[in-house]
């Protein structure tokens, strides 16, 4: 979660939210602050925890609660979904404005060092695994490692 001796401003983003029209102010602004030599960490918790998720899995969950709530969350179902064609304009009109996808961004975020930091309360709660999630993560966090990060944040941000 960072090194308390370090000189570097820190900046924590609690991502609450896998809705593409969140998910990708998250990964830009984490990417640029790290760009910018910040120590940042993504606490990614309740559906931002999907973002982790990796592709291949298609069903998560422990019990049939959890497998719906699984499933539902991977139907997008947003105001900006209608049924898939809102995520894909707003891919097409990134694309024409040279915005690196989300999942690219996600690969950047990993390369600049950003700690993408899953909330175990959320993987308890939604019964995900250590293995559902892509590799190069952090190990999962709890609520007071989180506020220990933010409390040495100078920037907090809540997307």
């Amino acid at each position: 979660m960072g090194d308390p001796n370090n000189d570097a401003q820190g900046m924590t983003i609690v991502c609450w939210s896998g809705e593409i029209d969140k998910v990708w102010p998250q990964f830009i602004l984490a990417t640029t602050g790290a760009a910018y030599g910040m120590d940042v960490t993504m606490f990614c918790t309740f559906w931002g925890l999907f973002t982790l998720k990796r592709p291949e899995v298609k069903v998560t969950g422990d019990n049939w609660m959890t497998k719906m709530l699984g499933m539902m969350n991977n139907q997008r179902l947003s105001h900006l979904n209608f049924a898939g064609a809102g995520p894909a304009m707003m891919r097409s009109i990134a694309a024409k404005h040279k915005v690196a996808p989300p999942e690219e961004l996600l690969e950047t975020a990993r390369e600049l060092g950003v700690k993408l930091a899953p909330c175990q309360m959320t993987m308890d709660l939604m019964g995900l695994s250590r293995e559902d999630l892509i590799d190069g993560i952090e190990e999962p966090l709890g609520a007071a490692a989180a506020m220990s990060a933010m409390q040495r944040s100078q920037i907090n941000l809540f997307i």
